[in-house]
């Protein structure tokens, strides 16, 4: 099983790279957020989760060990495949969907395409126990940073540039509004 890789970008399309490792070329399957933050790159090293299927052998890859892990938990879930758990890696971050998965917040979940409320719930139901070690904040800082997103992915900015730009914001700033404002301006210093 592959557990990373390292090596140079050959090529980049929509949800995938073709990593070149020691001269062999590895397709890995991406979220828009890991796309987003390779764009440009020469050299990426990821962590891969090896999915294996009667019918299917693909590579998934992560920027961290935290999105690999909640990859695995999204699809060790009835009804979540790799697709959606990449969906769903692609608008949040793992300690937001952490925080909605203890706050039994739905809402994250069923924005991501072919996830409705009875999967959302189901997830957080299965996850909810093996989430629960995680410290939270309140119900509001799980959604709050998918809506700023969802407003500076409306006004031009990639998914990536957006989750950059809103991670160094104080979790204390609640309001949407004034989040987008301060992400804003550090878009703007870049």
């Amino acid at each position: 099983m592959i557990a990373s890789l390292k090596g140079k970008i050959e090529y980049l399309k929509n949800n995938y790279a073709v990593i070149n490792v020691n001269d062999v070329g590895y397709k890995v399957f991406l979220s828009a957020y890991i796309f987003g933050k390779i764009a440009g790159a020469a050299e990426v090293s990821l962590f891969i989760y090896t999915y294996v299927r009667e019918d299917t052998l693909a590579l998934y890859g992560f920027l961290n060990v935290e999105e690999l892990e909640m990859f695995e938990l999204l699809i060790s879930i009835s009804g979540i495949g790799p697709k959606a758990a990449t969906g769903i890696l692609s608008i949040a971050t793992p300690k937001t969907i952490k925080t909605a998965i203890l706050n039994e917040d739905p809402s994250i979940l069923t924005k991501v395409s072919g996830i409705g409320k009875k999967t959302a719930e189901r997830v957080i139901l299965e996850l909810k126990n093996k989430v629960a070690d995680i410290s939270t904040g309140d119900k509001e800082e799980a959604t709050v940073d998918v809506d700023a997103i969802e407003a500076l992915i409306m006004m031009g900015y990639s998914n990536a540039e957006a989750r950059d730009a809103l991670k160094d914001i104080p979790l204390d700033i609640k309001d949407v509004g004034q989040r987008v404002k301060l992400a804003l301006k550090a878009l703007g210093k870049k």
